[in-house]
């Protein structure tokens, strides 16, 4: 499978098949979740309206730590069986994954402001992410920091592959430290803890920012790959 897809020509091909579906996914989901989480879920009973800011807030987390480790496989694929599409697809994951990290923060502050009293805090969890996104850029600041791309991509690849060690403490740092983070209320030993009424909105909102995200990871690799191919033609040129 991974041979199948490493072939630049081939992923071109599917990609052409999957744009517009994931347009569409990205646009239903956004639109219907957006409407269950303003006006359908009911406001949390203790925090308000400033629950609502979960929709955007928890699967723009899921988003940063996934998006970090299918990162983390491109960059292994990359070091060790020189994929010719591994560092493509890292190059296009890592600005998409720093964006939702990014997004996890922002949407973090504002809804701990009015809940803890304070924009920031330096606990586990908050920390973590913020370690998480600077990850992300420095992955970026190496690939793009060369006059050639070739020339950064084994050393953001084993930046982006360090990194790694940081995603099990973001996600087990709540119940690592005493922290102002609330614990997971989904992924838990007892079950879940959240009413099936802002459950659905939160997963609709997932599946279309996950449909968002795989939309710009695809767009954004048919651009570099178009990029590659001029670059060569340049170089073949000029060698003639």
């Amino acid at each position: 499978m991974f041979d199948y897809l490493a072939n630049p020509t081939r992923f071109m091909r599917l990609a052409d098949y999957t744009v517009w579906p994931l347009r569409l996914i990205a646009a239903a989901g956004l639109l219907i979740g957006s409407w269950l989480g303003l006006a359908s879920s009911p406001a949390d009973y203790q925090q308000g309206d400033a629950v609502r800011l979960m929709y955007v807030h928890v699967p723009s987390a899921w988003l940063a730590l996934s998006s970090y480790l299918m990162l983390g496989l491109a960059s292994l694929f990359f070091i060790v069986w020189r994929h010719p599409l591994a560092d493509i697809a890292a190059r296009a994951i890592a600005p998409a994954g720093a964006g939702f990290a990014f997004l996890t923060l922002v949407t973090g502050a504002l809804w701990g402001a009015p809940i803890w009293g304070t924009w920031w805090v330096w606990d586990g969890r908050l920390t973590s992410m913020l370690v998480l996104f600077f990850f992300f850029i420095g992955y970026l600041a190496l690939a793009n920091g060369f006059d050639r791309p070739e020339r950064g991509a084994r050393p953001a690849a084993i930046l982006a592959m360090v990194g790694v060690l940081n995603l099990p403490i973001v996600k087990f740092s709540v119940d690592w430290w005493n922290t102002l983070h609330q614990p997971a209320s989904i992924l838990r030993s007892g079950g879940m803890a959240i009413d099936s009424a802002m459950l659905w909105p939160l997963f609709t909102m997932f599946a279309g920012l996950q449909a968002f995200f795989l939309l710009m990871v695809v767009q954004r690799m048919r651009l570099l790959l178009g990029q590659a191919r001029l670059a060569r033609l340049a170089d073949q040129q000029e060698a003639s």
